[in-house]
């Protein structure tokens, strides 16, 4: 036999996203699957800053709950707006400063 097929999730964000100091910017992730959304979905939102090789993890969507990972300047700026019922998994940057400026990548898993 030969290997399984994975069911891959489609996940799709916005290439740039451009905002000034001071207001705030929403971080767009919507995704697609061929399966069922499971209850058992998580959304991770990672961070790498302009100039560094480490990312955090700064947000996740796990078992029905957002959680804000108290690590960086993120975690009294971000707000949760997705809804993983409609395959979305967004979130908002409030009060942008320069520091804010890298690389944000959203991760969706749909187990099983």
């Amino acid at each position: 036999a030969g290997p399984s097929p994975t069911r891959a999730i489609h996940v799709y964000t916005q290439r740039e996203v451009h905002g000034t100091v001071g207001s705030h910017v929403t971080l767009s992730c919507s995704f697609w699957s061929s399966e069922w959304i499971s209850e058992d979905i998580s959304i991770t939102w990672h961070f790498q800053a302009e100039g560094s090789r480490d990312s955090i993890s700064i947000f996740h969507y796990a078992k029905g709950q957002p959680y804000i990972d108290d690590v960086g300047s993120f975690k009294e700026r971000m707000e949760w707006v997705g809804n993983p019922q409609r395959k979305d998994g967004s979130i908002v940057i409030h009060n942008l400063d320069y520091t804010d400026n890298g690389t944000f990548t959203c991760d969706v898993k749909n187990p099983p």
